[in-house]
């Protein structure tokens, strides 16, 4: 990653390090108010090895969602990936392993996964990224003639350049890194 990209990194996780920032980040993104008593719990993941940090926001409300922001300032395909293997990661950290084996189906935060994109390409406002866009030779599979496809990730990408998105900018100026 160049210097550029991971200070612009850096300072989007540092913007959004505290839950009150995080209740209206995502309250700007939904357009819902996220009540004040609501339990925001961080996740973001690190590196220990290397002691940098993965992605970018990770973190809980109420033990029911489980929400995903990456910042990114270069399109990137290969973003529902990404996110697909930090998901697993923080459900390893707010899981109890004991409970995997044990006959009661466990209950675990929905996800949720947002990018908010700042670069210089043209980009639409709004894209949504599939995982199952990266399954090679999907086509083929039985599971996806019937119409089922085994794993599905799904990341709502928003333009958060000048002029795009006014209705997301206005409540959450910060945005313009």
């Amino acid at each position: 990653m160049n210097l550029n990209k991971k200070h612009k990194s850096s300072v989007f996780s540092t913007l959004f390090s505290t839950p009150e920032a995080l209740r209206e980040l995502y309250s700007a993104i939904e357009g819902i108010e996220i009540p004040k008593d609501a339990i925001i719990d961080i996740n973001t993941l690190s590196d220990v090895l290397f002691m940098e940090q993965i992605n970018d926001v990770s973190f809980t409300i109420d033990d029911r969602i489980v929400v995903l922001i990456e910042h990114q300032s270069t399109i990137n395909e290969n973003v529902p990936i990404r996110l697909l293997v930090y998901i697993a990661r923080v459900y390893e950290k707010i899981i109890d392993r004991k409970k995997l084996y044990q006959r009661k189906q466990i209950k675990i935060p929905t996800p949720e996964f947002i990018v908010l994109y700042n670069g210089k390409e043209q980009y639409p406002d709004h894209k949504e990224l599939k995982l199952s866009t990266a399954f090679k030779n999907l086509e083929g599979l039985k599971l996806y003639k019937k119409g089922h496809i085994p794993l599905e990730l799904v990341v709502q990408l928003y333009n958060i350049n000048h002029g795009r998105n006014p209705e997301l900018l206005k409540k959450q100026n910060p945005w313009q890194l």
